[in-house]
């Protein structure tokens, strides 16, 4: 694709937008929280599939009654879900939100330009 149909796809604004230091701050921001995080979780999760695949004896080990090393692993899952989507939105809330509002604001005053 050619630099002029590119340019045709979408309006200047987004270019302005884009190349300012508030967008890139953003975009740090973000990836800062959502790379680690994801990378943390997906070691997490494989940790159980090894550990379930692999280590038998030790996953079917009771804890508590019926309860065993594999259950508390597969609820924690759902907690470890639950919590990351938590600590994200606290996080959005603060650190994201303030420069996307302001970005909008400025593609708004852009936009009537």
């Amino acid at each position: 694709m050619t630099e002029q149909e590119q340019a045709a796809r979408h309006a200047p604004i987004y270019d302005r937008l884009h190349a300012t230091p508030e967008f890139a701050e953003l975009r740090r921001r973000y990836r800062g929280f959502v790379f680690p995080a994801t990378v943390a979780f997906l070691a997490w999760y494989l940790l159980y599939v090894i550990l379930s695949s692999w280590a038998g004896d030790f996953m079917s080990t009771q804890v508590w009654g019926h309860i065993n090393v594999a259950l508390i692993f597969g609820l924690l899952q759902f907690a470890t879900t639950f919590g990351l989507a938590w600590l994200y939105s606290r996080f959005s809330t603060a650190k994201l939100d303030p420069l996307a509002r302001q970005l909008d604001e400025e593609y708004r005053r852009g936009g009537d330009a």
